[in-house]
């Protein structure tokens, strides 16, 4: 049996391991999430706006340039669920260190806590950007296109059913601490991120033929300029990664605008609404994520990326109107805004599936490191909306972001449909 045909025998057995890794991976990842948690973290040691500025730039910066550097070495790698699994325990590192410190330190105060914070959260996401990279290249040659969809709807659903669980039977009473248990927080995420990278044990995956080529056209920033340049279906697709990415320059004062909706001295409120807004979010994923990959399976990629950045250009107006004190939007709805921030996870999958069936099995590395990189592209900006945020107060920033993202939704008008268009050996 040729290698072609094993892979499809075997499609089914991936498809259930790769959810299992991804369902692990949410579980692990809703005890850190990154508009809930982090920035609350980051504002309980330093609350200042540039500082939560600074958290899309690492959290972007980590995902671009070093898959860039790594996806020739991805590529000539005979076995890619290995740079799967080394990564994920990347991810659960970080943050293990991080739970150990704060559980040690009588006063959390410490000047110095910003700095080392910042420096674990670059290298978490370092090791995200990598992690990102190996599954979107493992699934792309284990995971036929038109199967994808299936992927991402059953990983998502299943998995926000598990993080509700745990945020429900522990996130919650972990938050009402007086320290708002972030020791334990950070320190169940990193174990499930461990627990998440044994998974990989179970892929089976037939290796790929020696190649020994180090062709320009297959990894670095050369290469990612040249397929920038040669392919406009690819040029099109980072322009709307690019606009649609600017929701995440917001993240970390979503919950900075919450916040001032809660009386300052009511801490089991705070815990309250902080676990809420982790549960709508992540409802929310597994909702879009079932939605969006029936659509993908059936109609393509392209139409289910476009309702999905319409409808993100509209979760900064969302904030606005629900602490806004017009009648009939309350702020004790303003967890809604966080459910529909649950588009963005499953946007950038759905990016990255367009992005897959743009190219030759060969040449996904190339495409999702590059795809990532023009997702980060934005972010050196943060700082910036930060510092505006503080200067002109959040009504501005919000509406600014949105009119941005409108145009990512325009600009995904000219998208083609690459599945009438795949290469034969993508095809079902």
């Amino acid at each position: 049996m040729d290698r072609e045909s094993r892979i499809r025998e075997l499609e089914p057995h991936n498809l259930l391991a790769l959810s299992a890794y991804s369902v692990l991976l949410r579980f692990a990842w809703i005890f850190k999430t990154e508009s809930v948690i982090i920035p609350a973290f980051l504002d309980s040691i330093a609350g200042a706006g540039w500082l939560r500025g600074c958290l899309p730039v690492l959290n972007r910066f980590g995902q671009s340039l070093p898959p860039m550097l790594f996806a020739r070495r991805l590529r000539q790698a005979r076995r890619k669920k290995w740079s799967l699994f080394g990564t994920a325990i990347g991810l659960g590192i970080p943050l293990l260190v991080l739970a150990t410190l704060w559980l040690m330190l009588d006063d959390k105060q410490q000047a110095w806590l910003p700095a080392v914070f910042l420096f674990l959260y670059l290298v978490f996401f370092v090791s995200s950007g990598l992690n990102q990279l190996s599954f979107g290249t493992l699934q792309g040659k284990l995971i036929r296109a038109d199967r994808r969809g299936e992927l991402l709807g059953l990983s998502g659903l299943v998995g926000s059913v598990a993080s509700v669980i745990g945020a429900w039977f522990l996130l919650r009473h972990w938050l009402s601490r007086p320290d708002h248990g972030f020791g334990l927080i950070f320190g169940f995420s990193g174990l499930g991120f461990l627990v998440s990278a044994a998974t990989c044990f179970f892929v089976r995956e037939p290796a790929d033929d020696a190649d020994g080529q180090g062709s320009e056209h297959h990894g670095g920033v050369r290469a990612s300029i040249q397929l920038l340049r040669r392919d406009p279906h690819f040029r099109w697709l980072a322009i709307v990664a690019m606009l649609f990415i600017a929701i995440q320059l917001l993240f970390p004062h979503f919950q900075a605008l919450g916040r001032e909706q809660i009386p300052a001295d009511d801490k089991d409120e705070y815990g309250f609404q902080l676990m809420l807004w982790v549960i709508a979010q992540n409802v929310a994923v597994g909702v879009f994520s079932f939605i969006s990959g029936k659509l993908a399976d059936r109609l393509g990629n392209r139409l289910s990326l476009q309702w999905q950045v319409f409808g993100t250009a509209l979760v900064p107006l969302l904030a606005l109107l629900f602490t806004s004190g017009i009648a009939g939007f309350e702020t004790k709805h303003f967890w809604l805004t966080f459910f529909f921030l649950g588009l963005t996870p499953v946007t950038i999958k759905t990016l990255t599936n367009y992005a897959l069936e743009l190219a030759d099995a060969d040449q996904h590395p190339l495409y999702v490191s590059t795809l990532h990189a023009c997702l980060a592209a934005p972010f050196f900006l943060s700082p910036l909306v930060g510092w505006l945020v503080d200067l002109l107060d959040f009504e501005l920033v919000f509406l600014g972001i949105s009119g941005i993202i409108a145009l990512g939704w325009l600009a995904s008008l000219r998208l083609s449909e690459p599945r009438h268009s795949i290469p034969i050996s993508q095809q079902s």
